[in-house]
């Protein structure tokens, strides 16, 4: 029996906090990604295409619609890159900026690199 796996990161950028939270599982992982504490936020989910077609993975928002392009957006690029289904929540206090979808991705990149070392926390 597999347990699920869960991976942590955070970084401080001009005096904020920004978290991230990966929990993985046989058929999916959940990425949590937040601003200053961990909080449920837009909620994303996207499912990789089956072997042999072509197009980009299905995809939609479940909640929320503060970040709901970003979230979709990384939600289906992550079910590319894992072949796995993809729950994907971000929380921030105000919409996105381009800093902050750079941090999001940094801690992203991350994450993966911790999951590919087996480094949990």
């Amino acid at each position: 029996m597999l347990k699920m796996k869960i991976f942590r990161e955070t970084v401080k950028e001009e005096g904020t906090i920004y978290l991230a939270t990966m929990l993985e599982m046989k058929n999916a992982y959940i990425f949590l990604l937040s601003e200053g504490e961990e909080r449920l936020g837009t909620l994303a989910v996207s499912m990789p295409q089956r072997p042999g077609i072509v197009g980009a993975p299905l995809s939609s928002v479940l909640l929320g619609e503060r970040n709901s392009m970003l979230s979709r957006m990384l939600a289906e690029s992550l079910a590319r890159r894992l072949g796995r289904i993809i729950l994907l929540s971000i929380f921030t206090r105000q919409e996105s900026d381009r800093k902050t979808s750079h941090i999001f991705l940094s801690l992203l990149d991350k994450l993966l690199k911790k999951a590919e070392a087996g480094d949990e926390s």
